[in-house]
This record gives structure tokens, sequence and C-alpha cells, in this order.
């Protein structure tokens, strides 16, 4: 059994037209929104819900390196991730890619970083059929935690349909106010 949590960076700011989209840092709610799901990661990891993390990869974008410093700040605790850029703005087929490389001996895996990636590469683990899963089909909000547990031995096994979403936390289900403007 593997398990693979994906986190999706907080919200992002666009004040600057002048910056790239990678470059865009978060905005106030995206910072609160990160630290308040580290400190609801902290209390899951103490119940046991959820498994500490032995391998994170993460989008290098400064969205997704401050995402992680805020849910750091918000478990008190380090996620010590592995910068890959080719989890920017990726298809699912090239996350289920790097998945598949993972090593074998790491059980409890994070992958950090963008929609439309993240959300399809949901779709694509997750048969359809479950309350959980058509939550994120409507929609995978910044900020949020998704747990999919893989009945596999080997990353390499990693495919379609085959997943269990145990876990899908957004921002909102923490504190309202982090939910969306209306």
């Amino acid at each position: 059994m593997k398990t693979l949590t994906l986190l999706r960076h907080a919200k992002s700011g666009y004040d600057d037209p002048l910056l790239r989209d990678f470059d865009r840092p978060l905005n106030d709610r995206g910072h609160r929104a990160a630290v308040r799901i580290g400190q609801w990661l902290r209390a899951a990891q103490d119940r046991g819900d959820m498994p500490d993390f032995d391998h994170v990869f993460a989008s290098p974008a400064v969205r997704c390196k401050q995402t992680i410093e805020g849910v750091e700040a918000g478990m008190k605790g380090r996620l010590a991730p592995i910068y890959e850029k080719r989890i920017y703005l990726s298809s699912s087929a090239t996350l289920v890619e790097l998945v598949a490389g993972f090593a074998d001996h790491h059980q409890h895996a994070m992958l950090i970083g963008h929609n439309p990636g993240l959300e399809d590469l949901l779709l694509e683990l997750v048969p359809p059929g479950s309350l959980l899963r058509d939550e994120a089909e409507t929609k995978y909000p910044t900020a949020t935690i998704a747990r999919l547990d893989l009945a596999i031995d080997r990353w390499a096994q990693v495919d379609g349909g085959h997943a269990v979403l145990a876990q899908f936390v957004r921002p909102r289900d923490l504190d309202p106010a982090l939910g969306p403007d209306d």
C-alpha cells in the first residue's frame, strides 16, 4: 500500500502585471489558508488520519514555495521538499510519470503543484462513484489537500482508476473565511 497526498498551492495574487506567472506570490488569504492547512495536517498526523511524509516533490514556483512555508509554519515541522521543474503547469500524464519514478522505499509521498494537472491526476487515479471524488471533480480549490490510498507495492504500478480518495480537505472546510469570495 502506498499513499499519495496532493496539495494544490494556496491562492496567489495577480497584483503585478509585469510578474511572470512562475513568480506570482501568495495573497493574504493564500498565506492564511496555507497555515490553516498545515495546522489541520499536524492534527491529522497526530490522530493517525494522515501519514508522515517520507518523500515530498514540489513545483519550484514562488506560490508553491510560499505555500510550503505556510504549511510548515502551521505544522510546526518541515516537509523538506525536492523541487522539480516538471511539476510547474504539468499535465496529469507528466505527474503520473513522476510518481511512477518514486523510489519504492517511500511509502507516503506528497506532490505539491498546480491545476489543472493535480485535479486531472486525482480524477485519473480515483474511479467515479464516491462523494469525495464528486466534490473534487466539481472544484479542486487552492490550498486543498487530497489523500489517495493506492493498493500498489511499487510506485511504477500507479495506474488510473485504482486509488481511493480517503480525504479531500479545502481551506473553507476549516474556516469559512478562507472560502471563495461571493
